[in-house]
Formats: C-alpha cells, sequence, structure tokens
C-alpha cells in the first residue's frame, strides 16, 4: 500500500515543528498516545481509534519516521489515513465504538452511586456516538466527487430521467 507520506516529501518537512524541542515533545505526546491505544486494544472502556488518531497528529509535527511507520502500518494505516483525508471511519470503528459505549452505560448505570452521574456519562456518550456516525465512510467523499469505483461504475449506467 502506498502511503501518503510519501506523496509531497515537502510539506511532509513543512509540518514538523521547527524547534527540536517541541519536536521532542511532539514525538513523546505521539508514543504516549499510541501506547494507550495498545492498551485500549485488549482493556474494554479505553478506546483505540482517537489514540491512534492523536499518535498520527503528534507524529506528523514530531518524527517522519514514526508517521510514515503508522502510515504504513497493515492494522493502523488505513485508519489514519482516512481519518486524514476525508475526516473518515469506518462502519466497524463505528460499530465498535457505539458498543463499547453502551456497554460502558450500562457499567455506570449498575455502579454509580448518583443517577446523574450515569447520565452525565450516558449523555457525552451519545453526543460522541452522533457525531461518530456523522462522519463519512473512508471513500465516500471520492465517490461523492466522482472518483471512486462505485462513482465511475455509476456514470456509466442509463440515464432514468425524463
Amino acid at each position: 500500500m502506498q502511503s501518503s507520506a510519501d506523496e509531497n516529501p515537502a510539506s511532509d518537512q513543512a509540518a514538523l515543528s521547527a524547534s527540536p524541542i517541541a519536536r521532542v515533545l511532539w514525538l513523546l505526546m505521539a508514543y504516549l498516545a499510541l501506547a494507550l491505544a495498545l492498551i485500549g486494544v485488549v482493556l474494554p472502556g479505553l478506546p483505540t481509534t482517537p489514540f491512534v488518531l492523536l499518535a498520527a497528529f503528534a507524529a506528523t509535527r514530531g518524527s517522519l519516521k514514526l508517521r510514515r511507520w503508522l502510515h504504513e502500518h497493515r492494522v493502523f494505516g488505513p485508519m489514519v489515513i482516512a481519518w486524514q483525508r476525508e475526516g473518515a471511519v469506518s462502519r466497524r470503528a463505528k460499530w465498535t465504538a457505539t458498543i463499547t459505549m453502551i456497554v460502558c452505560s450500562v457499567v455506570m448505570f449498575l455502579t454509580a452511586p448518583q443517577w446523574w452521574m450515569w447520565a452525565t456519562g450516558s449523555a457525552v456518550m451519545v453526543v460522541v456516538a452522533v457525531w461518530l456516525w456523522l462522519r463519512p465512510l473512508p471513500g465516500e467523499g471520492q465517490r461523492a466527487q466522482g472518483k471512486g469505483p462505485r462513482a465511475q461504475r455509476g456514470a456509466s449506467a442509463p440515464d432514468s430521467g425524463p
């Protein structure tokens, strides 16, 4: 898979922070976010996707090598590239996040000492779920612009209009 890290090296270099201290801080943030993402893979309730995206954001400013690694990673790469190009989230990630939030809401309902604690946490999760489901799927932006494979197939279909 070709990563977008190789598409425009000049803009990649421009995204790096000019200050060496800032680059180190961005790199530390990227590794911390990546560590939290990896913990989130095995720990229910800790999300993986937002931490991977944060790691990619920080890596863009701190390390071209880490950014390239994230883009070329077989699991993280497609997610990071889809987010950076289109702000898109896969259907699988949406379902996983939604189910995790539902489970967390049930656990909070059963364990929160006050009803408002459960209500507040659940309300935040509902807002996040709505926002998440409003994000496009990867490739939808290209299809809408007539660049994706479905859009090209649709263009060759006969017009059923008047």
